[in-house]
């Protein structure tokens, strides 16, 4: 099968779809990915690259096509808006020229924030007369209100009618949540165009630059003890304060166990800061790590540990680190509702509490400080089992392909 792959983040930003490219390719089939110029998540783009310049290469059999945009910067709402807007321009004005001599069978759209990136791909769907499929990884208009991100209720009703428009226009949607299903229903897909296709388990998304010591030294440091390890954005989303507060009450209490928080994000000096003023001496902030670290760091922790905000968006979603904890066969403490829960529970792989609940989590950590060795690691061998089962890539690459074989098929039989 010939695939247009559009997305506005591809290698070299560290994003899932890289590697879902990759074992698409590696299954014989051919991939062209039309994206931006790499500059997540730092706001700049990368050396080597240049914002306004549309370019061509090749990583690992896929075919790249780069649009010019404006690079996303930091901290600035402005700035965020416009990276959204320049690649959604770029893609409509500039893309079909650049693929004027390639031929497709099917449009994949791996979508992200922002969901809006998939606007193009219908214009080019229509032109080309081919099936478009959008895999939605994040609800919009909903993300942008529970963020804070857009607080105006005249332009969230607005993104809410663009986003009925691309549903509306979209032959299949892919979810990675269930809960996902019905929300998406409502802005007018049907639900028989509604299908659960969840992630695959990928190597968490770091830059090496910033980390303050080699991963080994910090994989030692955490198999010293008792150790808990956060590996991912250091966000607004992911609560940080509940598991501050949860470190706060286990030094309190005298109870031999420290946290790694390795990562970095929008709230990296506020946890500075924090530590600071906590006087928190069980806590560390590490800094980021390659992916190819990350099993390291993985395997020498007692457990790893997943948090998210209290918001009824954040409880329909499986964060993307679920998959990467689980295939690594550590025990998991997840402070979340809903879909992410469900899985940990299921997968019998850890302890679930309630997002937002310090308390419950401080309560979860000292439950699993009190097994045995060998209870914990029958609890990571079921994460691990339980991530081969459901998040395997190569299984979902041949899924991938099976559907978008039959909506072609579809497709097919209707224009007739």
């Amino acid at each position: 099968m010939k695939l247009l792959l559009l997305s506005q983040y591809f290698w070299p930003e560290t994003f899932g779809i890289n590697a879902l490219a990759k074992a698409l390719v590696r299954n014989g089939h051919a991939v062209t990915a039309l994206t931006g110029q790499p500059n997540y998540p730092e706001g700049k783009v990368f050396p080597g690259y240049s914002a306004w310049q549309a370019m061509s290469e090749r990583y690992d059999g896929v075919d790249i096509l780069r649009l010019p945009l404006v690079p996303r910067g930091k901290r600035s709402a402005l700035r965020l808006a416009m990276n959204y807007v320049s690649f959604i321009l770029s893609a409509l004005m500039m893309g079909p020229l650049m693929l004027r001599r390639r031929d497709f069978d099917a449009i994949f759209v791996y979508a992200p924030s922002p969901l809006l990136q998939a606007l193009p791909a219908i214009f080019i769907s229509w032109y080309r007369k081919v099936p478009l499929v959008v895999w939605v990884q994040d609800l919009w208009p909903e993300s942008l209100a529970a963020t804070g991100f857009v607080r105006n209720g005249t332009v969230l009703r607005w993104v809410a009618g663009v986003v009925r428009f691309l549903y509306r226009h979209t032959d299949l949607i892919l979810v990675p949540s269930a809960a996902f299903i019905e929300p998406i229903a409502a802005l007018g897909a049907s639900r028989d165009r509604i299908v659960y296709f969840p992630n695959a388990y990928i190597p968490e998304p770091f830059l090496a630059e910033e980390s303050a010591c080699d991963a080994p030294v910090l994989a030692e440091r955490i198999a010293a003890g008792f150790s808990i390890v956060f590996a991912g954005n250091l966000g607004v989303a992911q609560s940080l304060e509940t598991v501050l507060d949860a470190a706060e009450r286990l030094q309190a209490a005298g109870m031999p166990v420290r946290f790694f928080l390795v990562g970095s994000g929008s709230r990296s000096d506020w946890l500075q800061d924090q530590l600071r003023q906590r006087k928190l001496s069980n806590v560390e902030v590490p800094g980021r790590f390659p992916p190819e670290s990350m099993g390291l760091i993985y395997a020498a922790a007692s457990a790893l540990l997943v948090s998210l905000r209290d918001e009824p968006i954040f409880a329909m979603t499986i964060p993307s680190k679920v998959q990467g904890y689980l295939a690594a066969g550590r025990p998991v403490i997840a402070s979340l509702n809903g879909e992410g829960a469900r899985v940990i529970r299921e997968a019998n792989a850890g302890f679930a509490c309630p997002a937002g609940d310090s308390d419950a989590l401080a309560a979860a950590i000292t439950k699993l400080f009190h097994l045995d060795k060998d209870a914990r690691r029958e609890l990571g061998e079921n994460g691990r089992l339980y991530a081969e089962q459901h998040f395997s890539l190569d299984r979902l690459a041949l899924e991938l392909i099976r559907r978008l074989e039959s909506v072609q098929a579809d497709c097919r039989r209707n224009s007739r």
